[in-house]
């Protein structure tokens, strides 16, 4: 899958649906995008609260990681989709818009880049001398419930937090990246302030990031607690991912009467869209008929073949009319 083959508008490459390209990019490309994207969402997201106090601002923090959604969107999104978060992908396979074997694969690669950029910012730290504790400074951008909550709550309330807002996010990239929404130029700037304000409140409750790739990579460099912890910010936001999806799938985008090759399409990861082919489909047969319609004003209109001769037998049978009337004004009948 390295090498380019037709797009089939692909609803889980998100801002790849309606982009007018010829190709689709491959299955390395469409990784390295979700690595790197995810890379600079966590460095910007964990980066900025890492380096300040959290507590006191949390917005800067929130509208920085919003922004670096929106930039990676823009940047990557024609190539991947610009997922860049677990839950949206399985948001994506739910609704049927990519395969399960693609969807493990880019949540691999998110994995990996979050890892990374965690991992630079750990480095960082280290060479700060006013910092003793690398893994206790990670600890104030981790996510985490009960006491290691900053307003103490509990795991129910992080539980259903993280649900609610990973399923307004995915509904929100769901919605913009549609194949029938007109506004797909706007999907990046929608889920980037979709995710600044979610994140806004979860940075308030539990440093809750709706983004189990970036949740994980914070872990890894924190303090033992928050590897125990990790489960409850993996469950969340992947069933909320799920209920968007479903809810997506059932009620978003109606079910209409497709072709073998649409529900291929659809199965390879992709929505293909009919509309477009149906179009096509019609200009080319107008075309054809205004074609054979000049063709047939163009050529001559053909003499009529002359009749053929009356059977001889018909003519004894029956005297023709015309014959007698013609003797009898030549004098030969009385």
């Amino acid at each position: 899958m390295t090498t380019p083959v037709p797009v089939h508008r692909d609803p889980a490459s998100g801002l790849t649906a309606g982009s007018g390209a010829d190709v689709r990019h491959g299955l390395v490309s469409r990784l390295s995008a979700e690595a790197f994207g995810s890379l600079f969402i966590v460095v910007a997201g964990l980066g900025v609260p890492l380096f300040s106090i959290p507590q006191s601002s949390p917005l800067p923090a929130a509208l920085a990681a919003g922004l670096a959604v929106t930039a990676a969107m823009l940047a990557f999104g024609y190539v991947s989709g610009g997922h860049f978060n677990p839950a949206v992908t399985v948001g994506h396979a739910v609704a049927g818009r990519i395969r399960l074997g693609d969807a493990a694969a880019y949540i691999g690669a998110q994995l990996v880049g979050g890892l990374l950029g965690a991992l630079a910012l750990f480095g960082i730290l280290r060479t700060l001398p006013g910092i003793q504790d690398s893994r206790t400074a990670f600890d104030t951008v981790t996510a985490g419930f009960g006491e290691h909550s900053i307003i103490q709550a509990p795991l129910a309330g992080v539980l259903l937090l993280e649900v609610l807002g990973a399923a307004i996010l995915v509904a929100v990239f769901l919605g913009t990246t549609a194949r029938n929404n007109i506004n797909k130029t706007a999907a990046a700037v929608a889920v980037g302030l979709a995710f600044a304000v979610l994140l806004q409140l979860g940075l308030s409750v539990g440093n809750a990031p709706f983004n189990p790739a970036r949740a994980t990579a914070s872990a890894v460099f924190s303090s033992s607690w928050s590897l125990e912890q990790l489960w409850l910010f993996w469950v969340a936001p992947l069933a909320g991912a799920a209920i968007a999806g479903l809810v997506f799938r059932g009620f978003a985008e109606p079910v209409a009467a497709v072709t073998a090759s649409a529900a291929g399409s659809a199965a390879d990861g992709s929505v293909f869209d009919d509309t477009d082919a149906v179009e096509d489909f019609d200009d080319e047969d107008a075309d054809v008929d205004g074609d054979v319609a000049d063709e047939s004003a163009a050529v001559p209109a053909k003499a009529p073949a002359p009749a053929k001769p009356a059977p001889a037998h018909a003519a004894a049978d029956e005297p023709d009319s015309r014959d007698e009337a013609q003797e009898f004004f030549d004098g030969k009948r009385g």
